[in-house]
């Protein structure tokens, strides 16, 4: 979702060439590294049933939608280093708690850090 509150679709390519349709789960700028990271997933879902969930750093000025909210080509950037990894997670961990605790179910889901 983006600060408005509007769902933001994307296409993203594979290591293997596939071009995916992508949903954003959420957007962040962190404080300490100074980036903006957007956390997203395709819905496929790993071996142990959990919808896996990816992140990758994004430049702000190109989150450029149409009127679907959709964008046409997102640049996204590996993240590199454990430390943003752990700010990822962090914040990932924090929200699926918040959600659970909202719905009081146990849901998971997964996540694949790409490393």
């Amino acid at each position: 979702m983006n600060e408005n509150g509007n769902v933001v679709k994307f296409k993203a390519i594979d290591d293997e060439g596939r071009q995916l349709d992508c949903e954003a789960l959420f957007l962040f700028e962190s404080p300490e590294t100074k980036k903006h990271y957007i956390v997203y997933t395709d819905h496929s879902i790993d071996d142990e049933g959990n919808t896996k969930v990816y992140a990758s750093i994004y430049e702000p000025g190109d989150l450029k939608s149409d009127e679907n909210n959709e964008f046409a080509a997102l640049p996204l950037k590996p993240i590199e280093t454990e430390k943003e990894w752990k700010i990822i997670e962090t914040i990932l961990n924090e929200m699926q708690a918040q959600m659970e605790s909202d719905s009081g179910s146990n849901g998971t889901a997964g996540s694949d850090n790409n490393e």
